[in-house]
């Protein structure tokens, strides 16, 4: 038989662990030699060996160490260590984080915690521990966020061993691996008769061009009317879209009404004619999960036309794109026109005005946007205008590159370039929807400040459920700053078919169903942006389920846009947020950002369990009987129920319920 040299070391590895076991001496197993059979479990990027998360040298507080794992909050590192003694080492932030970090090491040893550094920053000395491990089967290594996010959280354990009798420490999985459970639709099929599922508020300044459409679901075709519409706005009744503009500040109440051979729906709605527009969440597309930097005019006007056809009924507006669109160089007026596969962005943009879907477009306030192409440092007036005369009613503002000339880290030059473009987009005079993109450090705290209808909280999402839990999981830090005009983005939801953008093969979200549920729950919840980035022409009856939801899409519309609240519980987190109403609308999550599968033969067991959860009424406010309902399932679930009652939530499933007190 013949070795290759890397299954010699390892034979030769096992072989002096063998004997040193034997004879009882104790032994170093170091924490970089681990092999980890790929178990670690990490919410931005992998853990590295002998080197940062990023990929440079391990540094912590100045000093440089040869050895360790560089991580990333939330981390989680699990081992049998049933032959271990000790664990000794150091633990810090990496100084390679552009910004200063909260973050906290955890040593915690069969479910209880053996060591925790505290609160730390970038800059610190790493914190030294030395642990005793007797009696101790089981060890997680945990990095955890402390509220300012996973945005920089570069952390290192450096120079880290355990020191056993002689026998060795494996590796174990966090997590079980997911059993494939089948797809199940809850959203009850869309009646034949016309339902108007617009917001019940709109706003728009005063004398910039108008867009809006009544949004019904129902058999086509389909008539459009609306009465009480100011000055200067009229409606196509065939396509219901309404357009125009209004020069005269006000609150406008109107009634939009939709008609087809089924019957008839009306549903009353202010326009709100001020300083503020997009008063209720986004809801759109955008190209990058599925089209990365491959985006074109054809398949954005498909996305749009399937948009206008399956998902505007129901409130669906933006198609936007990502970054990739622009040429090479400026022209020598200092314009940046559209590169190949984008010949003309005014004629595009006009197709969807006509079909009443709205149009996004990408840069960054550095020289180079994220994917090294033009931006638009220096020339934000100029872009501006450019955009505003092709149509555009979205920007998506990355951060990347301006650490290239902002003078500090200070909030007040981080901050700066987004004022300055907030001040171009509004010179232009059209209403355009400003997000405070990728990157800036604890945005929620000056995103508005500068500017901002919303602000992305976090780092990329992906389809992994622990990336999809410790953002949303994370949102309570920054729910404050939700209100009507103003949202926390936690990056686009992971439905459908997704996965170009971030480098895999395009493949059906890894998330289970019952993840995928929660995962828009939370996002409806939070009064968060809902921007999907699937393949649009891969929608399947399931996917299109998860976005039709009319009851659904109303928590996330409503236009109080009330802050959610988040509670901890035995068996995850329930979520919560007042509706304009008066009720409140609800989530049960069997959520755990800190999960472990201490018994590594509970797997199947877990996944195939429900969770109880108990909802006590008083808590929320409630003296009295109240209507519960299940949001998901459009359906009553219990009348007149006081106190206390009790539900039973999936593995990493929900619950999502609307609370009414009885009248």
């Amino acid at each position: 038989m013949k070795f290759s040299a890397k299954q010699y070391v390892i034979t030769v590895a096992a072989m002096f662990a063998a004997a040193t076991a034997a004879s009882g001496e104790d032994r170093s197993v170091w924490l970089d030699e681990i092999d980890s059979q790929g178990y670690y479990v990490q919410d931005w990027g992998r853990p590295e060996v002998n080197r940062s998360v990023v990929g440079t040298p391990l540094s912590v507080g100045g000093q440089r160490y040869d050895r360790g794992i560089g991580g990333h909050s939330i981390s989680r590192l699990l081992f049998d260590v049933s032959a271990a003694k000790r664990l000794q080492g150091l633990a810090g932030p990496d100084d390679n984080n552009l910004f200063t970090t909260r973050l906290q090491f955890k040593i915690v040893g069969d479910g209880k915690e053996l060591w925790s550094s505290g609160v730390m920053q970038r800059g610190e000395a790493a914190r030294e521990f030395d642990v005793d491990l007797e009696g101790v089967d089981k060890v997680l290594l945990l990095i955890e966020e402390c509220g300012d996010g996973i945005m920089y959280d570069h952390a290192d354990w450096v120079d880290t061993r355990f020191i056993t009798d002689g026998g060795d420490v494996v590796a174990l999985p966090v997590r079980p691996k997911p059993i494939d459970k089948e797809k199940y639709i809850l959203t009850p099929e869309a009646p034949a008769s016309p339902s108007v599922n617009n917001a019940t508020v709109y706003g728009a300044t005063p004398g910039a061009e108008f867009l809006w459409a009544v949004m019904a679901s129902g058999e086509r075709p389909m008539t459009f009317s609306a009465s009480g519409l100011p000055d200067g706005l009229r409606l196509d009744e065939t396509s219901g879209i309404i357009s125009g503009s209004v020069s005269t500040p006000g609150d406008y109440r109107v009634t939009l009404t939709a008609t087809n051979s089924h019957g008839s729906d009306a549903r009353e709605v202010t326009i709100k004619i001020g300083d503020r527009i997009s008063l209720t969440p986004p809801m759109g597309w955008c190209s990058w999960n599925c089209w990365r930097f491959y985006a074109d005019d054809e398949k954005v006007r498909r996305a749009a036309e399937i948009m206008r056809d399956k998902l505007q009924p129901y409130g669906w507006t933006f198609v936007n794109v990502d970054d990739g669109w622009e040429a090479d160089a400026r022209d020598e007026a200092g314009v940046l026109h559209g590169n190949s596969r984008f010949p003309d962005f005014k004629a595009m943009t006009d197709y969807l005005h006509s079909m009443g879907i709205k149009f996004g477009i990408y840069s960054s306030p550095g020289p180079t946007t994220c994917g090294d192409r033009i931006a638009s440092y220096g020339y934000e007036t100029i872009d501006a205008q450019t955009w505003a005369d092709w149509g555009v009613d979205y920007l998506k503002y990355d951060y990347c590159s301006h650490t290239q000339v902002e003078k500090d880290s200070s909030k007040g030059s981080i901050s700066a370039p987004y004022k300055l473009m907030r001040e171009a987009l509004d010179r232009t005079g059209r209403d355009i929807v400003y997000c405070v993109g990728y990157g800036a450090p604890r945005v929620w705290e000056w995103g508005a400040e500068a500017g901002g209808n919303l602000w992305r909280t976090t780092r990329d999402i992906t389809d992994e459920w622990n990336v999809v839990e410790a953002i949303g999981c994370f949102q309570d830090v920054c729910a404050y700053a939700s209100s009507p005009g103003r949202y926390n983005d936690p990056d686009m939801m992971v439905v459908g078919q997704v996965g170009g953008g971030w480098g895999a093969p395009k493949h059906p979200s890894l998330l289970t169903a019952d993840e995928q549920y929660s995962h828009v729950s939370l996002w409806a919840l939070l009064s968060a942006p809902m921007l999907i980035g699937c393949d649009m022409e891969l929608l399947d009856d399931f996917t299109l389920s998860l976005l039709t939801n009319r009851e659904v899409i109303a928590v996330n519309q409503d236009e109080l846009c009330a802050p959610a609240v988040k509670k901890i519980t035995d068996n995850g987190q329930i979520w919560y947020k007042r509706l304009s109403d008066g009720s409140i609308a609800l989530g049960c999550f069997n959520f755990d950002p800190y999960f472990v599968m201490w018994d590594q033969n509970d797997g199947e067991a877990m996944q195939l369990r429900d969770y109880p959860f108990t909802i006590d009424l008083k808590e929320l406010g409630f003296d009295g009987p109240v209507t519960v309902r299940d949001i998901w399932r459009n359906a009553d679930e219990h009348n007149g129920v006081e106190g206390q009652f009790n539900v039973a939530v999936p593995y990493h499933g929900v619950k999502l319920m609307k609370i009414t007190p009885v009248k």
